[in-house]
């Protein structure tokens, strides 16, 4: 899984891994139909892991969410996983509520090209009126950096076991 983190999306993702094991199935005709319904069904999984309670969020994110907003800090989330994935996460780790806490939630159908291009990070600041400087993006991976650098956002790192070995140059900070 670390290997396919190089890839962003879903769907970049499950290319990679055919590339690299079974590259004969990418001659598929139906190849994207494939790849779409193996997104689909693996969204499925991950939505049902998040319900049943099994994937919480990483140490520290809720505290530091509940912090911002009660020091009246703008929260955004940009993303290139799916409105559902997003939605599901924020319900079953801190509750339904915490769809309101964020003034903008742009994900991976928002926009054309996913991180590490910019495109969710300027789509987010154009519906938030802000300028990047305004803003700090807190990301965990060396494509997250990329993207919310060529947006201009200055960027915090906060790196995890799948990420440590990313390269994290230009970041404010890794920790």
């Amino acid at each position: 899984y670390t290997q396919l983190l190089l890839a962003t999306g879903g769907k970049a993702r499950i290319r990679l891994y055919l590339e690299g094991l079974h590259p004969d199935i990418l001659k598929r005709d139906d190849i994207d139909q494939m790849i779409a319904s193996l997104c689909q069904r693996k969204t499925e999984i991950y939505v049902a892991a998040l319900n049943e309670g099994h994937l919480p969020l990483r140490p520290g994110v809720e505290r530091l969410l509940r912090e911002a907003r009660e020091n009246g800090i703008t929260l955004a989330i940009a993303t290139t996983t799916t409105p559902v994935n997003v939605k599901t996460l924020l319900e079953n780790s801190i509750g339904a509520e915490a769809l309101d806490w964020f003034d903008a939630i742009g994900a991976g159908d928002c926009v054309d090209n996913l991180k590490p291009a910019p495109d969710v990070y300027l789509w987010v600041l154009d519906r938030l009126n802000l300028n990047p400087s305004q803003c700090l993006a807190i990301e965990d991976s060396a494509g997250g950096l990329k993207a919310a650098m060529a947006a201009g956002v200055p960027t915090l790192i906060t790196s995890c076991p799948y990420t440590a070995h990313h390269d994290f140059t230009g970041a404010l900070e890794v920790v």
